[in-house]
C-alpha cells in the first residue's frame, strides 16, 4: 500500500488529501481538508500557520511520499508568488521528515484523473468522488485538486509498487507503459 499526501498549495486556501493506492491502482480516501487564512493577517503569520497545518497532517498520516502541484507561471504575479511560498513550506515539511516530494503539473493531474489534460475543475472533482467512492463531491475545490494530486501521484508509481510487491503480471498496459518509460528515464546514457 502507498500512502500519498498531496497538496493544492495556496495562501488563502491550502488544500491537503491523504490517499492510499493498492498495488492494483484502487485509491481509499484517508483524509481531505484545507488549511486556511486570512489574507488580512501579516504574510509570515500566514505561512506560519500552512506550515503547521501541513507538519501536523504529515506527521499524523505518515505519507510514504507528498504530491505536490508544480508552479507554474501565470499572469497574476501576486497567486504565483502565493503559491510558490505555500509550496516552499511543504517542500521544508517533506524534506525535515525525509520524504520525497513529486511535482505534478495541473494538465499532467487533470489527464491522470479525468483522462483528458484540459479537464475543467468540475470534471475533476466528479472523477475524484467516483474514484474514492464518495457520497459526496470533495469540497473546496481546493480538496479535490489535492486528493487528484495524490490519486495522480499514486497511480504513477503504482507500476513500481505492484513490481515491488511481486505484482508485476498483473500490470495494466498503461502500468507497463508508464514503467518502461520511467525505467528508460532513469537509465544513464553512456554517449552523452
Amino acid at each position: 500500500m502507498l500512502r500519498v499526501l498531496g497538496v493544492d498549495p495556496g495562501l488563502t486556501r491550502c488544500g491537503i488529501g491523504v490517499v492510499d493506492i493498492d498495488p492494483t491502482r484502487r485509491a481509499s480516501l484517508v483524509h481531505v481538508s484545507v488549511v486556511r487564512t486570512n489574507p488580512a493577517t501579516p504574510l509570515e503569520q500566514r505561512v506560519l500557520a500552512i506550515a503547521e497545518g501541513v507538519a501536523a497532517l504529515l506527521d499524523e498520516h505518515r505519507p510514504d511520499v507528498v504530491a505536490l502541484e508544480r508552479v507554474f507561471a501565470q499572469h497574476n504575479v501576486r497567486t504565483v508568488m502565493g503559491t510558490a511560498q505555500a509550496s516552499g513550506v511543504v517542500l521544508h515539511a517533506a524534506a525535515a521528515r525525509g520524504l520525497g516530494v513529486a511535482l505534478h503539473t495541473p494538465s499532467e493531474v487533470k489527464a491522470a484523473v479525468t483522462g483528458h489534460g484540459a479537464a475543467d475543475k468540475k470534471q475533476v472533482t466528479a472523477m475524484v468522488q467516483r474514484i474514492l467512492r464518495l457520497d459526496a463531491p470533495p469540497t473546496p475545490a481546493d480538496a479535490a485538486d489535492a486528493l487528484a494530486l495524490a490519486i495522480c501521484h499514486g497511480w504513477r508509481r503504482g507500476a513500481v509498487s505492484a513490481l515491488e510487491l511481486g505484482g508485476g503480471d498483473a500490470l495494466t498496459p498503461a502500468q507497463r507503459a508508464w514503467r518502461a518509460a520511467e525505467k528508460s528515464a532513469a537509465t544513464p546514457r553512456l554517449d552523452g
